[in-house]
This record gives C-alpha cells, structure tokens and sequence, in this order.
C-alpha cells in the first residue's frame, strides 16, 4: 500500500522546485494534491503533469498566501474537490537579499509576509479542518539560514527562523486534536536559484558542505513524505535538517 493512499495534501509554492518534487512525491504515494502557486497557469499546469504522471488527483489553484481570504480559499477548495485536507506544506517563499545598511523596509515586509505570515495564515485555515476531523500533518520548509543566520538576507533568516517558532507553537497547540507540526530546514538544495550561480561559487559552497555536495529537490521531498506519513506519529514540534552537515 502506498503510504499516503487515502490522504489529501495541499502544498504551497508548488508549481516548481521543492515544492514541486513534494506534491509530486506525495500523488506518487497516493495522495490527492492541491497544487498551489502564484500563477494559476502555472498551478494547473504542474498538477496536470503529476496527475498523468502519477495517476493520482490533482487541483492547480492560484494562491497569494499573504492574503487570508486567498488562503481560506485554497483550502475550500482542497475540501470541495477532495472531500477535506489531511496535510498541509508551507513551501511558499520569496528572497529579497540585501544588506541590511542597503535594505529596503518594504523588501523586508514582503519577505516576512509571505514566508512566515503566509505559513501561519495557511495553517489557520487548514487547521480549522484538522482539528475537526482529529488528524492533520503540517509541514513548514524553513532553511538551514533560519538556524545559522546569513550575511545579507537578515530578512530571509529571521523569516524561516519564525516558521520554526511558529512550527513549535503550533504544535503545542494543536497536539491535543492528533495534528502534528513539524519543520524540514534544507540546507544548500539544486534549484534554479543555486543552477545561476557561478562555478566558482557552487565549489565554494560544496567546500563548505560535509558531504561535499548541494542536495536535491527530492531529498527534502522525502524529508516532508517522512513527516506526512505513518513513521512519524509520534514526533511534533521537531525541526529536520536536510543540509548535508552544513549545519549541526
């Protein structure tokens, strides 16, 4: 049995990268995925290209996570196409790198809305669900720089290292209805932010590295398939780091 047969999730900031790999390895498992992004082509798009992939349901849906109503709209739609919502991924982030002399306020305030304010207004509404129905999993992607801080993205970091504040008390909150709220922190990961960087500074980072390399896309998604699925039913408020010991 595949192990998120049954299961409904909606992932967040998924028409591409991380969020991509994770809606398309839970529909592998079986899950029926709200695929939601920015662009709403974008979305529909993603999700049916998984669905011809994997056979499992898919939605695409246009989601502006900085907005509540935008967010209690996804998750309304997630119910009425899946029945309810059994999981839910906060991967929807945005960079706005400066230094902090150099930093715009409102380059600070975009970033903190839809990283951290999107995460808590989209766990607000699916928890609504969860907690009802007596089971729920949330998932935030937070980022190896939300643990060890990083020169010109004060504002990056100190949004991821809120999704882990938030993870912990959301968990505490939410532990009594069964839903548990964890975090992953991916460290350096191969996107198409890290493929636009220049050779010298992908060998940098990988110096810097244990294992002497970036990580992949689906490795984190695994990381988030660990956390959704059964092996994980007695672990909440914990924070899991994908960043090949870039950070212990």
């Amino acid at each position: 049995m595949k192990r998120l047969e049954g299961r409904a999730a909606l992932v967040t900031g998924a028409a591409r990268g991380i969020g991509r790999e994770i809606a398309f390895l839970f529909a592998s498992e079986g899950a029926a995925v709200a695929v939601a992004d920015l662009s709403a082509a974008e979305s529909v798009a993603a999700a049916a290209e998984i669905a011809s992939a994997t056979g499992s349901r898919t939605i695409g849906l246009e989601l502006d996570v900085s907005k509540e109503a935008s967010c209690d709209g996804a998750v309304g739609e997630a119910k009425k196409a899946f029945g309810g919502l059994d999981i839910l991924v906060n991967n929807a982030g945005i960079t706005k790198d400066n230094l902090v002399l150099r930093m715009k306020e409102t380059d600070f305030d975009a970033v903190m809305s839809v990283n951290l304010k999107g995460a808590f207004l989209m766990s607000k509404a699916a928890a609504k669900l969860m907690l009802k129905a007596r089971f729920g999993r949330i998932i935030n992607i937070s980022s190896v720089v939300g643990q060890s801080g990083q020169a010109g993205q004060a504002n990056y970091s100190a949004s991821k290292a809120g999704l882990i504040g938030l993870t912990k008390s959301l968990a505490r909150e939410f532990a009594p209805r069964q839903v548990l709220v964890n975090a992953v922190a991916p460290g350096f990961i191969r996107t198409r932010m890290t493929e636009g960087l220049k050779d010298e500074a992908k060998a940098k980072i990988s110096e810097m590295i244990p294992l002497g390399r970036m990580g992949e896309p689906g490795e984190v998604a695994k990381a988030a398939l660990f956390l959704a699925g059964g092996d994980s039913e007695y672990i909440t408020g914990q924070v899991l780091a994908v960043n090949g010991g870039l950070y212990m």
